[in-house]
């Protein structure tokens, strides 16, 4: 190593000193350039769980019995027992499943739906992923319910990779709207589990009052509403406290003895101003109409969330933009608006945090390093070697493969206390040498000397260290580490030959006291 820094280095050290405007323009047309690579490497949140693991919900229409859904999900289990990559499955009907991922929460009780546990046999995500493929392909249109496969992901939850909320206050526009955003994620390759609540209509009774009728007979409007109420639903008369202190309340309506039925409305009576009882029938009719089976609001407006999930292979920021130049080109009435949920959204607020830390870190640093050399300019040549870990950074994931995820973004994050340390170990053995007598140039070079095996040697036991989580294979961790690795390699090459040209820039020889 003392060698090569005596000979080959000495001589690109001296050319790039005595070429500055060069060495300059090269570094930046590398830091550019690799900005430019960044929209073929991608930005994701999470990888996929690297888990032997899926799950496979279960929805039937509303009002299907418990069982109508345990018979589908019979059927479900009969098709995985003749799988024999699966290893183990269990069934809850009625519910979701105890809570198996720490980033997935049971669903509330319901006669419509169901769930499965699945454990593969092998552990491969290749394996893994063709089984999940073979059964969706199997269950794309099952009669009668709604077989979805749910691979397990990594981060905190999310109501969707893809999630679309159409805002406005009208249901049936926003239904129509909601259809077309369906039409829309249906479209794009590589979307999963379509999910548009809307779609989802159920029949509503309808009690409409003839206005006119009533009033003649003298039966304000408030008293059928209140009269409907308490015969269906029961209406809270009075409260009954017992010896214990408890209070009960006593609730008052017809006697239904099951589920009501439309021919209960012809045992209700309403009263007249005059006390005389009316038979509902003789002011009112009863109308079936199809009704949203939730009201979804958002920033206190009517809105329909419509989702899909994200196939293997696909970038979810890449569908997420093709789906926002579509949705763009669609024609919305005026008052009606939608806004991009899902991946996208938590992506912005969780490397919006991401770089307000980054942000505090960088003038923590240049802080300590104004105080450390008391100079404003000698931290700006510090800093030079940040552009260029980022530069490695790019290229690093760009090579093996992996998208700028979250826990890339912590490696860079990193890698801002870690780069610089060259820098600061370049600039202040040349400070060291100038105090002694030495000119600029004669510093820099002896600095950059000198200081070579020790800059080689710790970021090669640094990316040394980083090795094992990156050789690994994990989509979560390996990201990270080659991140580091990246930015620290490249850094550290250009660090040796632009720092000394920063530093002949920005410090004149008559400076050596500040120093």
């Amino acid at each position: 190593m003392n060698r090569f820094a005596e000979g080959p280095y000495r001589r690109m050290l001296n050319s790039a000193v005595t070429r500055p405007a060069l060495v300059l323009t090269t570094a930046l047309v590398v830091f550019v350039g690799s900005l430019g690579l960044f929209p073929l490497v991608g930005v994701s949140l999470f990888p996929k769980a690297e888990k032997p693991q899926f799950l496979i919900n279960i929805d039937t229409p509303k009002g299907t019995s418990l069982d109508k859904t345990d018979a589908v999900a019979r059927d479900v289990e009969a098709l995985l027992a003749a799988r024999p990559a699966v290893r183990h499955f269990a069934t809850n009907v009625g519910r979701g499943n105890p809570r198996v991922y720490y980033n997935e929460w049971p669903k509330n009780e319901s006669s419509t739906h169901a769930q499965i546990f699945v454990e593969t046999r092998d552990r491969d995500a290749e394996s893994i992923a063709a089984l999940i493929g073979d059964l969706r392909a199997a269950f794309a249109r099952y009669p009668g319910a709604e077989v979805e496969i749910k691979a397990f992901a990594q981060g905190p939850p999310l109501e969707a990779p893809v999630a679309i909320k159409v805002i406005g206050d009208d249901m049936e526009a926003l239904r129509g709207l909601a259809r077309d955003v369906e039409a829309i994620l249906a479209g794009t390759p590589g979307t999963l589990n379509l999910d548009n609540p809307t779609a989802r209509a159920q029949t509503d009774l309808h009690v409409r009052i003839n206005r006119d009728k009533a009033g003649l007979l003298g039966i304000p409007l408030v008293e059928v509403d209140r009269t409907v109420r308490a015969s269906m639903a029961g209406l809270p008369v009075a409260t009954y406290r017992d010896r214990d202190g408890e209070d009960h309340p006593i609730v008052v309506r017809l006697p239904i003895e099951h589920r009501p039925s439309p021919d209960d409305f012809d045992r209700i009576a309403v009263a007249s101003k005059t006390g005389a009882r009316i038979p509902l029938r003789q002011v009112a009719t009863l109308d079936l109409q199809a009704g949203p089976t939730r009201i979804e609001h958002f920033d206190l407006e009517r809105a329909a969330t419509v989702t899909a999930d994200v196939g293997d292979g696909y970038n979810t920021e890449a569908m997420t933009a093709e789906i926002v130049e579509q949705l763009d080109a669609l024609a919305w009435p005026p008052g009606y608006r939608y806004y991009v949920a899902g991946e996208q959204e938590t992506r912005e607020e969780s490397f919006g945090g991401l770089g307000q830390a980054l942000l505090v870190a960088l003038l923590g640093i240049f802080g300590v390093l104004v105080l450390q050399f008391r100079s404003f300019r000698q931290p700006v040549i510090v800093f030079a070697a940040i552009p260029f870990a980022i530069t490695g950074a790019i290229l690093a994931l760009l090579l093996t493969g992996y998208t700028f995820s979250f826990m890339a973004f912590i490696g860079l994050t990193s890698l801002v206390g870690i780069v610089v340390n060259n820098s600061i170990i370049l600039v202040d053995y040349a400070n060291h040498l100038r105090q002694e007598g030495r000119s600029v140039v004669e510093a820099i070079h002896e600095a950059g000397e000198t200081r070579f095996t020790p800059i080689l040697l710790t970021t090669l036991t640094t990316m040394g260290g980083l090795l094992p989580l990156t050789l690994q294979g994990s989509t979560l961790w390996s990201p990270m580490g080659w991140a580091i690795i990246g930015g620290l390699l490249v850094s550290m090459v250009l660090t040796l030959l632009v720092v000394p040209v920063l530093y002949k820039l920005f410090t004149p020889e008559a400076a050596v006291e500040a120093v």
